[in-house]
């Protein structure tokens, strides 16, 4: 009856059953609040349990240790016994141990973990011995966690076993998803050398018979016997290059093809994004745009404008094809080509030097083999009688073709010495070059402060077109037109303008401009423009202005 009572009653606190082995300890959910758990009182042969208060709040007790077999029960009666005690938790579950102190407590050993949490449920009962009252025959009992080395070792072992029986369950599902080893090369014989030279020629199965032939190189299965074998396996191999280099062909002029009419049609695209801008511009002439309602015109100048940027980005796309086809096609051209900066005359006057040096170097090597057959030449005239032998007309003709070479040599070490004079003109004329830009440059920042001193109007005009002029030789030629012409639109609108009024107004100048170049111009000269932000709120407007007679003040 205890037995079943108690089994109740963990499931109704902890909601598992208590009765499987195996199951390590899971807290239990929390409780309702409003839910009382019933304690009963509980009789014995040997004594009685009386239930504690259920208005007193439940005890505290420890941490419950991992793999916890052993409880802590204190609150024995003095004449409790062990046999009492086993009357009592034996009814619980198998106890392996009984640890009692003289004092009034005890620790019990049980061989499952499950046993634990029914003793928890008889902590707080109070212990009568039989009918007595006195004070040796009764005690309250205190259940709680102990923790004990043969619990923990056992819990450890528990979960090296769980963690080998993981590790090889997830060797085994590896094993299962791994794909399949590749097939051991086999080695050589004369069996398989004949299907592997069928293999090479053929060119679905080249790949993976070639790979065959190397391992078999690298193997060492290569000998004197069966080395004709191998030589026309790789002669085989050899001519597979003409069938790849053809493959390439091919494909290259696929891909040129492919080109071509991947440009022919964005250039068909082009033409009709051109058509569609040309009838947005159509419609925004004054004759037709004044009959569209204003949210028709709203959407209109919308549309004009995602068309416009659609077409600009299209066009800059079909432009940098173009480039790139033209970079292709000059690149033989550039490899001939030296670098500027490497081919100035300070360079090219340091390499003719060079060149100089090793042709005096020559020389004097040809000048003492010269000498040398002069030297032999006379003693060999001297000890012998004077008749001519086949060694002394070879070396009369080495003599001749030394002296000729040496002749040459002399002609082109003149030759060199006059280009390197002339470069050396160049380069001092270069330097003169620089130093009159420079006294120019000098000479202009003289006469802006000047004019900043003077600042009177006829002196601002001669020295603005003096400076012009100047800037005229020195900056770039394909920024002057347009910088001039946002110049003198932003001069005539001191308060600025957007970057898209001023490209509306250049894109009628020019039309292949766009928004981009313009902003990159203005970015280009701050000394000349500046960007300024209008508007409060919702209107706030980033304008340019003209600011270029900002530092000329007058009095």
């Amino acid at each position: 009856l205890f037995h079943s009572h108690v089994c109740v009653c963990l499931g109704m606190m902890t909601g598992m059953n208590p009765m499987m082995p195996g199951l390590g300890y899971v807290p239990p959910p929390p409780l309702p609040h409003d839910l009382p758990i019933i304690k009963e009182i509980i009789h014995y042969q040997s004594c009685t349990l009386f239930p504690p208060n259920p208005n007193l709040p439940f005890p505290a007790m420890r941490e419950r240790p991992p793999g916890c077999k052993t409880v802590f029960v204190g609150g024995l009666p003095e004449n409790a016994t062990e046999a009492l005690i086993v009357e009592v938790f034996g009814q619980l579950g198998e106890i392996i141990a009984i640890r009692k102190s003289k004092k009034n407590f005890c620790h019990i050993r049980f061989a499952e973990e499950f046993t634990v949490d029914r003793a928890l449920f008889l902590s707080g009962y109070r212990m009568r011995l039989g009918s007595s009252t006195d004070k040796k025959d009764t005690g309250r009992l205190h259940v709680d966690f102990a923790q004990a080395r043969d619990d923990l070792y056992e819990w450890e072992c528990r979960q090296r076993l769980y963690a080998r029986e993981e590790r090889h369950r997830r060797r085994m599902e590896e094993d299962r998803f791994r794909p399949p080893s590749p097939p051991p090369i086999v080695h050589y014989s004369d069996h398989e050398c004949c299907q592997l030279g069928d293999k090479i020629k053929d060119e679905a199965a080249f790949a993976e018979a070639v790979h065959v032939l190397l391992t078999w190189v690298e193997r060492g299965e290569v000998n004197r016997r069966n080395a004709n074998n191998f030589y026309s396996m790789i002669q085989s191999s050899n001519s597979h290059i003409r069938q790849l280099m053809s493959q390439k062909a091919t494909h290259e002029k696929e891909l040129e093809v492919a080109k071509d009419k991947f440009k022919t049609a964005l250039s068909g695209i082009l033409a009709q994004f051109e058509q569609i801008v040309s009838v947005f511009h159509a419609a925004s002439k004054q004759k037709a745009w004044d009959h569209f309602s204003k949210a028709q015109r709203k959407n209109l100048d919308m549309w004009r404008k995602q068309a416009e940027e659609i077409r600009n980005m299209q066009n800059e796309e079909l432009m940098g094809i173009r480039r790139e086809e033209e970079m292709e096609m000059s690149d033989d051209d550039m490899e001939d080509t030296h670098d500027p900066d490497d081919s100035g005359p300070v360079a090219q006057v340091e390499a003719l030097k060079e060149e100089n040096d090793s042709l005096r170097c020559q020389l004097d090597a040809y000048r003492n083999e010269v000498e040398l057959l002069k030297q032999e030449q006379g003693k060999n005239q001297e000890h012998t009688p004077p008749q001519h032998s086949e060694e002394d007309t070879i070396r009369q003709q080495q003599l001749t073709f030394l002296q000729q070479a040496l002749q040459g040599m002399q002609k082109q070490l003149l030759k060199m010495c006059e280009e390197m004079k002339q470069r050396e003109a160049e380069l001092e004329k270069s330097v003169e070059d620089k130093q009159q830009l420079e006294s120019q440059v000098q000479s202009l920042k003289e006469g802006l402060e000047s004019l900043k001193k003077t600042r009177t109007p006829q002196m601002l005009n001669y020295m603005l077109i003096w400076y012009f002029s100047l800037i005229d030789s020195c900056i770039d030629v394909s920024v002057c037109p347009s910088s001039g012409i946002i110049s003198t639109f932003l001069h005539v609108h001191p308060f600025g303008a957007s970057i898209e009024y001023i490209f509306s107004y250049l894109q009628q100048l020019d039309t292949k401009i766009n928004t981009g170049q313009v902003g990159a111009l203005l970015g280009r000269l701050p000394c000349t423009f500046r960007q300024e932000l209008t508007g409060v709120g919702a209107s706030l407007e980033k304008r340019w202005k003209f600011c270029g007679f900002e530092g000329i003040k007058t009095k």
